[in-house]
């Protein structure tokens, strides 16, 4: 539950974000009221098409039996890891330009096509927002229980709202850059922990493996299949016995990021 909280939270605070700063240049630039319905209609087009890559998803699994959905879901962890660290590293790179994008984009799009043009940057930009909320939840769907997550995602929708209503009026003094940069790399955590669960997956059916299983043993520390230790290994990877190939994997994986976080910083 509080790791679909959480990445629901950030993706849907980010939509709420855009819409925002979308909202407010056709406040500035439309009197007519035609711009307003556009945007409306295209935020509603692009959570469509975030729902329609949902319904995908679990079509294409409904489809697969055996070693074939066993696959399709590894995939998807990796996929879903994959899309977490870019978006972070994205957003950490281009994120103060955001705003200005928005703008130049709505821009050139009314100019091009109207209002229609208007429509397609918005329901692009929440689209994209959607599409990897759906992604990531599938991935947080394989060790979880449906009925938590589902839980976790609607109050973590409703805490989104709540933030963004809660900058927006500069209530309590919210930092959102400060939210945004911390909330960066707890999802840079979780996307570790997605790693790992894809690699417990390969290594358990035998496609990948362990070099040396374990490396060590901590569980009398803390044992991950406690309820506490469960919550930390679902967070952030922890494996009280892990295999030699998964920390290599771990270890590979947060060298790149770290190199890319450094790289952003001076882009």
């Amino acid at each position: 539950m509080g790791n679909a909280f959480f990445v629901v939270w950030r993706e849907s605070l980010e939509a709420f974000l855009i819409a925002g700063i979308l909202f407010a240049w056709l406040q500035a630039n439309d009197a007519s009221g035609k711009g307003k319905r556009a945007l409306f209609g295209g935020l509603a087009a692009g959570a469509g098409l975030a729902l329609l890559l949902g319904w995908a998803l679990l079509s294409v699994q409904d489809g697969l039996t055996g070693e074939a959905l066993e696959i399709f879901q590894t995939a998807t962890l990796f996929v879903a890891a994959g899309l977490i660290s870019q978006m972070v590293l994205w957003m950490r790179k281009h994120g103060r330009q955001m705003k200005a994008r928005l703008h130049a984009d709505l821009a050139a799009a009314r100019e091009r096509s109207g209002f229609l043009g208007v429509a397609v940057v918005a329901a692009l930009a929440v689209a994209r927002e959607g599409a990897e909320t759906v992604i990531f939840l599938y991935g947080l769907a394989q060790g979880g229980e449906i009925s938590a997550l589902a839980v976790g995602s609607l109050t973590g929708f409703a805490a989104a709202g709540a933030t963004a209503w809660l900058a927006a009026r500069s209530l309590a003094r919210l930092n959102i850059a400060l939210l945004l940069r911390l909330s960066s790399i707890l999802l840079l955590i979780l996307a570790s922990a997605l790693l790992m669960t894809a690699l417990d997956r390969l290594i358990g059916a035998g496609s990948l493996p362990p070099l040396l299983d374990p490396v060590w043993d901590s569980s009398l520390l803390l044992d991950d299949t406690t309820s506490g230790g469960k919550l930390l290994a679902d967070f952030s990877g922890y494996r009280a016995r892990p295999t030699l190939s998964g920390l290599l994997a771990w270890a590979g994986y947060w060298g790149v990021v770290l190199f890319a976080w450094r790289r952003t910083a001076h882009a």
